[in-house]
């Protein structure tokens, strides 16, 4: 298998060097973009690659490549399948996709040459266990757009990720592992554009290797030295940086979309297609990428080796994994994909975290991925929110989501391996969580048909913004009953960007498109005691190795107990009382998220103190223990620790 430098163009120091490995074409033109238009063949060589050398390319020039056969049409100009840049955005009010005579060279990016080197001198991947990985989700734009320390040309930029105001913040709140949305680069759709929108979660790719120029102040290999220089900005503070990657699908949509990647090169080999000659679904973004073939896992696996090997960063999250898996049944949970991940030297030691379903029927797989993938996991949303919305779920059933969720990753993985999650991009912030239980998504231009409406919200007892101060005052302690369930449970917690601030959506559910106030995290409207409890919270998770580690908890660990210090019985588990008890030797975690009030024992032994407190502000303790029970008020969480 070919190394990931074994694709694209690669700059030798007085000349480029373009690589292309497509088999269903007969011959491939490489044309120039600045200056005067050239255009030269590329030589065909063995098993489908083709490539020339020229001394008219070097750093900082555009290129495009055109497709000749009998199922191609040469008037589409392609991007370099491997280009490590991309300059330029798709015209849509230029552009004719439906008129195979049109020439698309003014329309469509250009792929752009890049000088490789980089000082990478001390750079060390931070490598932070399992257990001991708190990730913390965000949009590069969203992140930094309105942050008042970063210089104004800065901001929505890798440069502005780095900026040392957002990088202290990130340190001290007490995360370890950035994960961004994806940052490779990505278009805006015909549907976006046409409603005056912007694609802002960037899944809609057509470029794998190349960081997204949006978020560089230029795009002739500036995106690449600033995301370079923010992975390693990151990894000089000891932060990882896991990147979202998107290979299920590409930004092509259906043939009304542009060709401009994938579909120019081979449309049939890309995508999966249906009897008819339909694309195959099972995205919910109108076709699907096929790994079936191996030369498209290989070109798969070369992006990712890419992103490992040359921009450093420390692993992957896999947007709708499944399809990634499908073979010509369905899911097959032994595809080639994953032993050839496993097999891989560079990959092998990254950190692998899967969305363990996509948009078909069979695609929901949680707890399927073999070792040492990691997954999102939606039972463990589900569970909590249910818990302090008052669903009832049974306290068995919680307390298998705190203790790891050993009933779907018990059998070969570790605790680890649930990435546990009470809010993601996808769905309502924390704040809205509490606040909204319906969707408010009439900005996103879709009627409101899109998002979920299975939002497992609950408002509080108003709709939306209120001046109610007991509604206010019942929300805010709420998101902290919601974090401090979600960083007292085994697994790997993962915060959303803004959560720790209060930021909100204005009830979107689905901001996708929302590149503006709307999704920008608020610096200023900032929830500064939320943020001194998450900061007290991840604290004590970080001092406490109770409250984290990779190794499923025994009866020895932990027992679980009432609020009254009773041991559950079998019976106890499944009898409606909300109220449970997760005891360790040092730490004790009580959530109460019934309507009633409780009297909380305190467990034998000295030196038990309250640590956390969900019914204060900052979750600093309300009074210091004076007896052997403590108040625990009705929707309510504390920790005690010695």
């Amino acid at each position: 298998m070919p190394a990931a430098d074994g694709y694209g163009a690669r700059w030798d120091g007085s000349g480029t060097e373009v690589r292309v490995h497509a088999p269903a074409v007969e011959r491939v033109e490489l044309c120039g973009r600045d200056g005067d238009e050239w255009r030269i063949d590329l030589g065909a060589g063995d098993g489908g690659w083709w490539s020339v050398r020229t001394e008219q390319l070097a750093p900082g020039d555009r290129y495009g490549l055109r497709a000749h056969g009998p199922r191609h049409n040469p008037n589409r100009l392609l991007l370099d399948p491997a280009a490590r840049a991309v300059s330029g955005v798709i015209d849509w009010e230029a552009g004719r996709f439906d008129d195979p005579g049109w020439d698309s060279a003014g329309a469509v990016p250009w792929s752009v040459v890049v000088d490789p080197t980089f000082d990478w001198t001390g750079d060390r991947l931070p490598r932070v266990a399992a257990g001991e990985t708190v990730v913390y989700e965000a949009n590069v734009r969203s992140l930094t757009a309105l942050h008042p320390s970063v210089p104004p040309e800065q901001r929505g930029t890798y440069l502005g990720l780095a900026h040392p105001a957002v990088v202290d913040h990130l340190l001290d709140l007490g995360v370890t592992t950035v994960e961004l949305l994806p940052v490779h680069h990505f278009v805006d759709t015909r549907a976006l554009w046409s409603r005056g929108l912007r694609n802002l979660w960037g899944y809609d790719p057509i470029a794998w290797f190349a960081p997204h120029a949006g978020y560089a102040t230029g795009d002739r290999g500036e995106q690449v030295r600033a995301c370079k220089t923010m992975v390693r900005t990151l990894h000089d503070a000891g932060l990882e940086v896991v990147i979202d990657v998107v290979f299920n699908h590409t930004g092509e949509y259906d043939r009304a979309g542009p060709t401009v990647c994938c579909r120019g090169w081979d449309d049939e080999g890309w995508y999966r297609h249906q009897a008819n000659g339909s694309y195959e679904d099972t995205t919910g973004c109108r076709h699907s990428v096929d790994l079936r073939p191996d030369a498209n896992r290989a070109l798969v696996l070369a992006a990712l080796r890419c992103w490992a090997d040359e921009l450093h960063v420390d692993g992957f999250r896999f947007d709708l994994a499944t399809t990634l898996l499908r073979g010509d049944d369905g899911v097959d949970l032994a595809a080639p994909f994953l032993a050839e991940v496993a097999a891989d030297p560079v990959l092998a030691d990254r950190k692998l975290i899967a969305e363990p379903w996509d948009a078909a029927p069979d695609g929901y797989r949680v707890g399927g991925f073999p070792p040492p993938w990691a997954e999102w996991n939606d039972r463990f949303r589900n569970t909590v929110r249910d818990t302090w919305r008052g669903a009832t779920p049974t306290r068995q059933d919680l307390a298998t989501r705190l203790a790891g969720s050993a009933d779907l990753f018990g059998s070969t993985r570790t605790p680890s391996a649930s990435v546990n999650f009470v809010t993601a991009h996808d769905g309502f912030t924390l704040a809205d969580l509490v606040a909204y239980e319906h969707k408010r998504n009439d900005a996103n231009g879709e009627g409101g048909a899109d998002g979920t409406d299975d939002n497992r919200s609950w408002n509080c007892g108003a709709e939306g913004p209120t001046d109610d101060p007991d509604v206010r005052a019942l929300r805010a302690r709420q998101q902290r009953n919601l974090l401090t369930t979600l960083l007292v449970a085994r697994g790997t917690p993962m915060l959303v960007a803004g959560d720790e601030l209060g930021r909100t959506q204005q009830g979107n559910n689905n901001a996708y498109a929302q590149d503006n106030e709307v999704s920008w995290v608020d610096w200023a409207a900032a929830d500064e005691d939320l943020l001194a409890f998450t900061r007290r919270l991840l604290g004590v998770r970080r001092r406490r190795p109770s409250l984290r580690g990779d190794a499923w908890l025994t009866d020895e660990d932990v027992t679980w107990r009432s609020v009254e210090g009773q041991r559950l019985d079998a019976d106890a588990w499944s009898d409606g009382e909300p109220a449970l008890v997760m005891a360790y030797e040092d730490v004790v975690v009580a959530l109460n998220p019934g309507a009633d009030d409780r009297e909380l024992r305190v467990p034998e032994g000295t030196g038990w103190e309250v640590v956390v407190d969900t019914t204060t502000p900052d979750g600093a303790p309300s009074a210091p223990l004076a007896g052997p029970t403590i108040a625990l008020p009705a929707r309510s969480a504390l920790i005690l620790a010695r």
